[in-house]
């Protein structure tokens, strides 16, 4: 492993902790203090306004047409898609629930890397593809059985689809990553997630009788909400194109693996979920599925 490497892993580690922190963070922001509407706008219109800002301090970039287009698609599946689906998954599901689904993305990202950026799919990975899949399926169809309820089922439906869409520009940004500072991503695709969300949460929170804020913020709610309006959506967002500049999709999706043991350690602290031996084994499957796909990697792809 060089410097470039052993820098990209480190970058995507400490992404990687950044959003452990951020599902029981967020799900407490949302249950006490803020409406999912405004969660949303404020973290695109934050997150647009420190991207721009921060990239008046670098030499600008100029990009083609065509390319801005690609950036358009990009922010679809990076920031509005997934942080749509994942904070209406995250109203209505736990925190572990979300992260667990979650760790699962580095499988969506082999299949679509597969597909579209032609890496060789071996057997081992097959099987971690399947085992994983049943993990999946298994903690979400828990939550619509006596593990949960249809709430949380439909959370979980709803996490599991913003990894999909979040695979797919994970897969796409790679590209663009090795042409472009991330700072120039992030401004644009930021931009453009702010203009697509604005059009559909703007009319509710002005709508008679909806607050933006359900209840009085306190000194713990303004650290939250500055972690993830800037931890989490501005810096977390930032690291992942530097990441992924220097190492594989494939390989910085593995740390989604994090997630779960950040998430967890937090959320049961914060009395936000409890661990059942059911979720425990959906868990471990899902984990297992995800060592195999990356054990299976040769080493110039797990670099």
């Amino acid at each position: 492993m060089n410097k470039e490497q052993a820098t990209g892993h480190l970058l995507i580690f400490i992404s990687a902790l950044i959003f452990g922190l951020n599902y029981p963070i967020s799900k407490w922001l949302l249950t006490t203090y803020l409406t999912p509407e405004f969660y949303m706008c404020a973290r695109m219109i934050v997150s647009c306004a420190l991207f721009w800002g921060l990239s008046l301090c670098v030499p600008r970039e100029k990009l083609s047409l065509k390319e801005i287009g690609i950036f358009l698609l990009c922010s679809v599946g990076g920031v509005t898609g997934n942080q749509l689906l994942f904070v209406w998954g995250l109203d209505m599901t736990s925190p572990i629930d979300a992260s667990v689904i979650t760790s699962g993305r580095p499988i969506i990202v082999l299949l679509l890397s597969a597909l579209i950026l032609r890496e060789r799919i071996t057997r081992l990975k097959t099987a971690g593809v399947l085992v994983g899949a049943a993990g999946a399926i298994w903690l979400i169809l828990l939550s619509g059985t006596g593990g949960g309820n249809a709430a949380s089922l439909a959370g979980d439906l709803c996490i599991f689809a913003s990894g999909v869409v979040y695979a797919l520009y994970f897969v796409f940004s790679k590209p663009l990553s090795e042409k472009y500072r991330a700072v120039t991503m992030m401004k644009w695709m930021f931009l453009f997630a702010a203009i697509q969300v604005l059009p559909f949460y703007v009319p509710a929170m002005i709508n008679a009788g909806t607050p933006l804020i359900s209840a009085p913020l306190d000194a713990k709610a303004v650290a939250a909400m500055i972690f993830v309006f800037f931890g989490t959506s501005f810096l977390g967002y930032l690291l992942i194109p530097m990441a992924v500049r220097r190492i594989r999709p494939t390989t910085a999706s593995m740390y989604n693996n994090l997630h779960p043991i950040v998430a967890c350690v937090l959320a049961v602290a914060l009395a936000q979920d409890t661990l059942s031996p059911a979720k425990i084994l959906a868990a471990l499957a899902i984990l297992g599925g995800v060592y195999m796909v990356t054990k299976s990697n040769s080493p110039a792809e797990n670099s």
